[in-house]
């Protein structure tokens, strides 16, 4: 990753991942962030809090695997680069973003514990294409989404 783009950010999945394919085939997946910041006001000793929302956007296997692993709620970590993407709307409006693509992501182990499968190596035209499974993502040997919430934490608790 180039010097000066560089963003990490933790935060809580707002959405499930949501997969698609290109039209060559190529896996890519997004999802909302919530990432809170809390800090205590000088004048008033009162702590105040901010939120702000980030669109992340992931590829090829990475895509596959965010979306058969994380839910709404979980908290992760993302590594990756600012990108701005710009458009028309049907009626000639124009439009632009800037969202996270990720680098990296991984579940936050702060208030939670996480599982960790490794997936068989894929070689060229195995899987990840939009002949997999039923749901559009093919599902690796022996694994099955799991519950987001680990037993002892719940997401709906806001751990700062």
């Amino acid at each position: 990753m180039p010097p000066g783009n560089s963003v990490t950010v933790v935060g809580n999945i707002t959405r499930d991942p949501e997969l698609r394919f290109t039209n060559t085939g190529q896996a890519t997946a997004s999802f909302g962030l919530a990432v809170n910041r809390r800090w205590q006001n000088r004048q008033t000793q009162e702590w105040e809090e901010a939120t702000s929302f980030f669109d992340v956007v992931c590829w090829r296997e990475m895509a596959e695997n965010a979306a058969e692993s994380l839910t709404r709620g979980a908290r992760v970590i993302v590594t990756g680069r600012l990108d701005q993407r710009s458009w028309e709307t049907a009626e000639g409006d124009k439009r632009s973003k800037v969202e996270i693509v990720a680098e990296e992501i991984g579940p936050s182990i702060r208030w939670a514990t996480a599982q960790v499968t490794k997936n068989e190596r894929r070689g060229p035209g195995e899987g990840g294409g939009p002949g997999g499974s039923a749901g559009g993502a093919p599902q690796a040997a022996g694994s099955s989404r799991q519950a987001a919430e680990p037993a002892g934490y719940g997401y709906s608790e806001e751990p700062f």
